[in-house]
């Protein structure tokens, strides 16, 4: 039954969990018993116990409980062959958004070699607009997955083909993660391509792809400030926050500093 199957998923982190904990007892339960479990329900015929199981391996990620022979010999292949061309549509779907929930778990050089070709192709599905907003929305988490080498090697053309795409949703997605790709990419890059490419979403001739981008040009404008001056930077969860600098000694500390009011004005007028 479904549902017995989608239980035991939600009971695989807890079990894993105290396994890892008793690994003197149980050496080996985990690997040889639930992750095969766990890869086998990813491909489940039933989506709820699918969604049970793309779950259950994210916590067991997150808790880093998986081997990393598991994870590139096991789940990645799996996810590769749920998200080829080839694949049935809703199982694509669904494999692109684990691969993007993912990446930020994983090692780069487990993403950039075994995920990023795939997820360049993705970009271009012209099949499934959904996949493509999936890439879109999570772009930023890629870009910081893999680094500034590889995203403007690979990333930062597809990221334009998204920008332009004809589903005006693509450009409001590339829109609200703008600042995210800005920020792997170098000053060059930031200032001859991101620059333009902006300016375009910002003139859009959709009203929603316009708002979007008028609310993300204060974090693409602070990409461009120095980081060990301004104090900027961005959190786990993609977020721009402001470091305050540290206190100068000679300096009075009833006075702020001129970093922290122009950082301020900034954050004010974003």
């Amino acid at each position: 039954e479904p549902t017995v199957r989608t239980e035991l998923m939600e009971q695989i982190p807890p079990i894993a969990i105290f396994l890892q904990e008793s690994r003197p007892k149980f050496p080996t339960a985990f690997f040889e018993y639930l992750m095969p479990i766990v890869v086998r329900y990813l491909t489940d015929v039933n989506n709820q116990v699918r969604k049970a199981g793309q779950e259950a391996l994210l916590i067991l990620l997150e808790q880093d409980l998986v081997a990393q022979s598991d994870i590139e010999n096991k789940v990645c292949p799996i996810l590769l062959d749920l998200s080829a061309p080839d694949s049935d549509d809703e199982y694509k779907v669904e494999a692109v958004n684990i691969i993007c929930k993912m990446a930020s778990m994983l090692s780069r050089t487990t993403v950039e070699h075994m995920l990023l070709p795939r997820f360049c192709e993705l970009c271009s599905d012209g099949k499934l607009f959904q996949v493509r907003k999936i890439c879109a929305a999570n772009f930023g988490d890629i870009c910081n997955a893999v680094g500034q080498e590889a995203t403007e090697r690979l990333l930062i053309p597809k990221f334009f083909e998204l920008c332009s795409d004809s589903v005006w949703g693509m450009r409001k997605a590339c829109a609200e993660c703008f600042m995210a790709v800005s920020y792997t990419t170098s000053p060059e890059v930031r200032r001859s391509k991101l620059s333009p490419l902006f300016i375009s979403l910002i003139s859009d001739t959709c009203r929603w792809v316009r708002q979007a981008a008028f609310q993300s040009l204060g974090p693409f404008i602070s990409t461009f400030a120095n980081p060990s001056s301004a104090g900027l930077y961005i959190r786990e969860d993609g977020t721009l926050s402001i470091r305050p600098p540290a206190q100068d000694v000679n300096s009075n500390p009833c006075q702020p500093s001129n970093n922290v009011t122009v950082m301020s004005s900034s954050a004010n007028a974003a």
